[in-house]
């Protein structure tokens, strides 16, 4: 329910919200909270609110009763991909397919209700889940799409199952690494031909797509994204398409990485150019575990090989100089641990050559990071890299049973993803989904990384929600964000009060009897919701960035 009273200050519109909790720092037992224009003006209690209510002299505030309802900082999901976000959302996702007869039968069902797309575009199968354990032949595909060009994307977006029409509009890619007649596309084959897919994707098609992945970025509660995109995995219009929707219409703030290699001057000022934050993202320093591309020091156990190394540490070194020279964020993607070594020793080369302090102070980032060893996470935390991970990976494919250990066996799996390390470590954490790689789910990411399959792994279910929130705003370099403290961007989100506020049982943090919204039995501590595996997530009522409502769940 909103009301409105008089209220003191100036500059902007003034919001008090209130009778609820309100997760702060500032007050760990607050009530409300009061926002001036676009910034947190105050944190406290009813009594609080009261008196500055009976103090407003001359212009209006919004009053909004939270009626128990839990407020916190917005989330940052740490590394997205808008677009192909929004053509799973609206388009063809085999995310869902249990078998592959099911994946062909979709595929042929969107076939036919989109007679008028040049390219037939999907993603998100996995036949490491399916009872036939292979992926689509060439042939079946041909079939199943009607002799149309088809691009399907694995779930982790580093390689592709396609159509002999679509191979037929990339000259010369049999010649290409990567390339297979009748296996998914790795490498160079993969990146030209995912180039061809996506030329087929008008403006049109692509603003709807990046509108519908920030209005659910929105509907989740999420303020901030960190948009990874790059010459091999979208394009330049892409890019700065998203950035112009993001600053013309409300929604989530977008924060974006271009990954192209810069050598030198030019190459950070292009960059700049585009709008981008930093030459980071996905730079590819090695491909995925589930299409057998991350960078190994030992084979693979199902297949052999040691994958794809893209970036050796002369080349990481190179761009981590230029990028800290120019005054820029470097960062790469690397997921094996050959290819986390690498980018280790690269930019440990370019601390002895500038300094150490230049280089940390510069906040380089690493994504996913996921085969590290006690020297790599020693490393980083050295170096001042951020590690922004994806906690839904392992919650995915992590376990005995997972994917992880039929691709490396059971003793490297379980090294994967050490989040509790990395903490105890010191180096900073942000969280994302690399969606649509697994879908946005902010709450998701926390529980995942709360409730890791390996036990040594987990962290508290604090540190997660840290991590996905102030933590993907200093992974930007973004300071005070984040936080609802006063003086911090009014980036907030509301969520919808009635469920078990009950005591969390085994989990990380367990819920003093009784205390409400909170996973924390120390007094003091600010509150959280249970987030104990197959319990309701919190359900998101109203999104907030800069002062203005972003997301608003029908009926509320």
């Amino acid at each position: 329910m909103n009301d409105r009273h008089d209220a003191p200050g100036e500059g902007g519109r003034a919001v008090l919200l209130r009778g609820g909790t309100v997760h702060s720092p500032a007050d760990p037992r607050a009530t409300a909270l009061l926002v001036q224009g676009d910034t947190v003006a105050w944190v406290g209690s009813e009594a609080g609110a009261d008196s500055i209510l009976d103090g407003a002299r001359g212009a209006a505030v919004e009053v909004v009763r939270l009626d128990g309802a839990l407020v916190t900082p917005a989330f940052t999901d740490a590394h997205v991909h808008a677009t192909a976000t929004g053509l799973a959302l609206t388009g063809l996702d085999l995310s869902g397919a249990g078998t592959l007869g099911e994946a062909l039968a979709r595929v042929r069902a969107h076939a036919v209700a989109r007679p008028g797309d040049p390219v037939l575009l999907g993603q998100g199968w996995d036949a490491s889940r399916w009872p036939e354990r292979r992926p689509p032949t060439r042939a079946e595909l041909d079939a199943a799409a009607g002799g149309r060009p088809l691009y399907l994307s694995r779930v982790d977006v580093h390689s592709a199952a396609v159509t002999t029409a679509l191979l037929d509009r990339v000259p010369d890619v049999t010649a290409l690494t990567g390339y297979h007649p009748d296996r998914p596309l790795t490498g160079a084959a993969h990146h030209a031909v995912r180039a061809a897919a996506l030329a087929g994707v008008g403006a049109r098609q692509r603003d709807q797509a990046q509108a519908a992945a920030l209005a659910r970025a929105a509907a989740l509660g999420i303020g901030t994204v960190h948009e990874c995109g790059g010459p091999d995995i979208s394009s330049e219009d892409d890019f700065t398409g998203l950035l112009r929707l993001a600053a013309e219409r409300p929604g989530p703030r977008v924060v974006g990485y271009w990954a192209e290699h810069v050598t030198g001057a030019a190459g950070a000022d292009k960059v700049r150019a585009l709008g981008a934050a930093g030459a980071a993202g996905d730079l590819f320093a090695d491909g995925s575990l589930g299409s057998h591309t991350a960078c190994l020091h030992q084979p693979y156990a199902d297949t052999g090989g040691t994958g794809a190394a893209y970036l050796d540490a002369a080349a990481v070194a190179a761009h981590v100089a230029a990028c800290t020279e120019a005054g820029l964020q470097a960062g790469f993607h690397a997921i094996g641990d050959a290819a986390v070594t690498a980018v280790a020793d690269g930019v440990r080369a370019v601390a002895d050559a500038l300094g150490r302090a230049r280089v940390r102070a510069a906040r380089h980032r690493v994504e996913h990071a996921e085969m590290l060893t006690p020297r790599t996470v020693a490393a980083f935390a050295d170096l001042g890299l951020t590690a922004s991970v994806q906690p839904a990976f392992d919650a995915a494919w992590g376990g005995p049973d997972g994917m992880y250990a039929e691709r490396l066996g059971p003793g490297r799996a379980r090294t994967l993803n050490p989040y509790a390390a990395l903490l105890r470590a010191g180096v900073p954490l942000a969280l994302g989904s690399d969606s649509p790689v697994t879908p946005l789910d902010p709450w998701g990411g926390v529980r995942a990384a709360a409730y890791h399959r390996t036990p040594e792994h987990r962290i508290p279910v604090r540190a997660a929600f840290t991590a996905h929130t102030r933590g993907g705003w200093r992974a930007a370099r973004r300071d005070g964000g984040g936080l609802l403290v006063p003086g911090a961007p009014a980036d907030y989100a509301v969520w919808a009060a009635g469920w078990d506020h009950g005591r969390e049982g085994d989990g990380p943090e367990a819920a003093a009897p009784g205390a409400a919204w909170s996973t924390d039995a120390r007094p003091a501590a600010p509150a959280l919701p249970p987030l104990a595996p197959g319990g309701q997530l919190p359900v998101c009522v109203r999104t907030v960035v800069a002062g203005r409502t972003v997301h608003e769940r029908p009926n509320e």
